[in-house]
């Protein structure tokens, strides 16, 4: 546990920069995806040339996100239990959630109807999701109590942000106006959001790497 949390920053770290390039890296031997317009989760349908890589890289990024919990807790609990509390929890959530249920609950696109799995997988992701929007507001509350402002103002110019390209993202999603320009690429808008989630985390973890 005391290795856990002295290389915490450095394991959330890894988290990002793992979740992140799976889908660029894995792109490379999926040629027949489009980047633009295929969401991320498609790595993983069991059409995919790349299924197993996606769903075991899944998993790998989830436990890295995990191991960083206690070391999270354990930085910001001196400023405030209940709010380390939640911010331990939202990447938790994302970890565990779009993570790691990603690749042990995967989903198959050509199915009609939702079975357990997909269930699983779509709860779940909403869950990860709505922890990766919630992790900057909470670094702004944190640093905002603790009295270091200019940190509690760069989070949250970072939770408008990924706001506004998650209303996007959310958009891109309705069928009744996602053949819009922009919205009509639902993939691209996808890794965008996804990019604006991971800078507050990445900066948090080079940040304290650093100190």
């Amino acid at each position: 546990m005391e290795f856990v949390r002295k290389y915490g920053f450095y394991f959330l770290l890894l988290g990002v920069m793992s979740d992140f390039l799976t889908p660029y890296i894995l792109g490379f031997f999926y040629p027949k995806l489009d980047q633009m317009t295929d969401v991320i989760s498609v790595f993983g349908d069991v059409d995919s040339p790349v299924r197993k890589a996606f769903l075991i890289w899944s998993v790998v990024s989830g436990m890295f996100f995990l191991f960083s919990l206690p070391t999270l807790y354990q930085i910001f609990s001196g400023i405030s239990r209940p709010l380390a509390s939640l911010l331990t929890a939202a990447i938790g959530f994302y970890g565990l959630g779009d993570c790691i249920f990603t690749g042990l609950f995967s989903i198959n696109t050509n199915e009609a109807t939702w079975n357990v799995s997909t269930w699983v997988h779509n709860i779940g992701s909403g869950l990860g999701y709505s922890g990766f929007l919630l992790f900057p507001v909470l670094l702004f509350l944190l640093y905002r109590k603790d009295g270091q402002y200019a940190f509690s103002q760069f989070y949250l110019i970072l939770t408008v942000i990924s706001l506004v390209f998650a209303v996007i993202y959310g958009l891109a999603r309705i069928p009744s106006i996602n053949q819009l320009p922009i919205l009509n690429k639902i993939g691209f808008c996808q890794r965008i959001s996804f990019f604006f989630n991971y800078v507050p985390i990445a900066c948090l973890s080079i940040w304290q790497i650093r100190r």
